[in-house]
């Protein structure tokens, strides 16, 4: 952690000027987050949900238990409690999620995948993590620029 009487880290920003070069190595960067960004939603809506279910079906996917509450959902999507809600009310009608309430805490909501939103999350991620795996050159390359930069 930096107290307020360290030296300010030595970054292009922090001296207010960036090279031409900077900017073209954050604007490829950008470039490439765009094109994965872009694939993601290309390959959830081919299976008929959105980029955002997606994201959902993988946060649950992504815990110990497989299970989330409808509060943590929120949270690791940047998300209201009511827009997780109408989130999980869209799974759920595409039965890629069901509803269960706590067993700890009869006022939480449990969110947990269905069969068929395991066998989604499996194959969306499959197909995410070999585009990623394809444009790991890229990404790498335009990362360790940027790690240059900032020193």
């Amino acid at each position: 952690m930096v107290s307020a009487s360290d030296e300010p880290a030595r970054t292009p920003t922090s001296k207010n000027r960036m090279s031409k070069t900077a900017y073209h190595d954050l604007a490829a960067f950008r470039f490439e987050l765009r094109r994965f960004l872009i694939f993601s939603d290309a390959a959830a809506a081919a299976v008929g949900v959105t980029n955002r279910q997606y994201q959902a079906l993988l946060a649950i996917k992504a815990q110990p238990t497989e299970t989330l509450t409808i509060k943590e959902l929120a949270h690791e999507l940047s998300l209201s409690h009511h827009g997780a809600v109408q989130l999980v009310d869209r799974l759920a009608a595409q039965d890629l999620a069901r509803r269960s309430t706590s067993p700890i805490d009869r006022r939480s909501v449990l969110i947990d995948l269905t069969d068929r939103g395991q066998n989604l999350v499996r194959q969306l991620a499959a197909d995410h993590l070999a585009e990623l795996v394809q444009h790991e050159p890229l990404l790498a390359r335009s990362l360790r620029r940027l790690r240059k930069l900032a020193r």
